[in-house]
């Protein structure tokens, strides 16, 4: 399981970020924490960290991985 500091920062955000992340990560193995003042992103699949920005870089949002 990774974990990432995002800019998503709502359910609108969400569902632009939706159709990316259920390609590059899969379907039900991401989730958003919108009450995290890091946004954090979680991601249970070990996809690499580039993929995964590369991947919400398309559609406008940045996210940097949490050591």
């Amino acid at each position: 399981m990774k974990k990432y500091k995002s800019t998503i920062q709502c359910t609108g955000c969400i569902a632009k970020v939706t159709p990316v992340l259920d390609e590059v990560v899969g379907k039900g193995q991401w989730s958003v924490d919108l009450t995290s003042p890091a946004r954090t992103l979680t991601i249970e699949p070990d996809v690499p960290a580039e993929i995964v920005a590369k991947a919400l870089a398309q559609v406008g949002y940045k996210a940097e991985p949490i050591s």
